[in-house]
């Protein structure tokens, strides 16, 4: 399914939601746009990475409005690296960063196996995914820049997530708002990019990641049915952050969890 995704706003906080997984009431989820924080010239963006130009109290303000909006507890999140590794996160580990240099390095997918964790990935213009098996409640967020497409990040997380007991054509599946083929361009494609992604090349130089990724999660297990992408590309939208538009430093977010107290 591409281009479902539902607005939703309070209080000025503005974040989409993916119908398909909004089935699942124990799955509370949103992609929240740079709307209805206190970052930026202005005071009112939702800036949710640490960095260099934020005050730190800004960003933990933005996470717990985050957080409140969604009815989640204080998420998890990594220092992202355009790895390919996944970090597995439990409710007794009690691992939820509120300062610079708390997040852990070297990870680019969070997996809680269990209910009662919340999980954050930023970005501004890679992917974020999220990957859910309905019957095991076992949850995955994803970050996939072009490094991590070309390591197979997804594929990687579904083994992963079947390590969990998770069932690859159970899952359901959302790639967040991100470059879009319109602006997706990679002139050093030859050197960088695999042989195998060219038939995703949309034009001279341009490319179709959102169709990468669904081939990939296909090719791992996945129902096409049970892939959701929004395909809103982030550089042509202005209510999200864009690295390709001059947002160096701040980063909208795709935060999840599975609330314990859903039957």
């Amino acid at each position: 399914m591409a281009g479902s995704v539902q607005p939703r706003e309070v209080n000025s906080l503005k974040w989409y939601e993916f119908p398909g997984l909004a089935a699942h009431p124990e799955l509370s989820h949103g992609v929240f746009t740079r709307r209805g924080g206190v970052s930026g010239p202005g005071g009112g963006e939702l800036s949710l990475a640490f960095n260099e130009i934020d005050p730190p109290e800004n960003v933990v303000t933005n996470l717990g409005r985050a957080e409140a909006a969604l009815n989640l507890p204080p998420a998890a999140f990594v220092r992202q690296t355009h790895s390919a590794e996944v970090l597995v996160v439990r409710p007794e580990d009690g691992y939820h960063p509120r300062a610079p240099g708390e997040a852990r390095p070297g990870y680019d997918a969070l997996l809680a196996p269990l209910p009662g964790v919340a999980l954050l990935v930023k970005v501004a213009d890679c992917q974020a995914a999220l990957l859910y098996d309905p019957e095991t409640r076992a949850l995955a967020l994803v970050h996939s820049g072009w490094r991590g497409s070309v390591q197979n990040i997804l594929g990687r997380t579904v083994t992963a997530l079947a390590a969990a007991g998770a069932l690859a054509a159970r899952l359901k599946a959302a790639i967040s708002p991100s470059l879009g083929p319109c602006c997706a361009e990679f002139v050093n494609h030859r050197a960088e990019l695999p042989p195998g992604f060219r038939p995703f090349m949309v034009s001279e130089n341009f490319f179709d990641f959102w169709a990468i990724s669904r081939s990939q999660l296909t090719g791992a297990g996945l129902k096409k049915e049970n892939i959701e992408t929004a395909e809103i590309c982030t550089r042509c939208s202005p209510e999200f952050y864009s690295y390709r538009r001059g947002d160096i430093w701040p980063r909208f977010g795709f935060l999840a969890g599975v609330r314990e107290d859903c039957p």
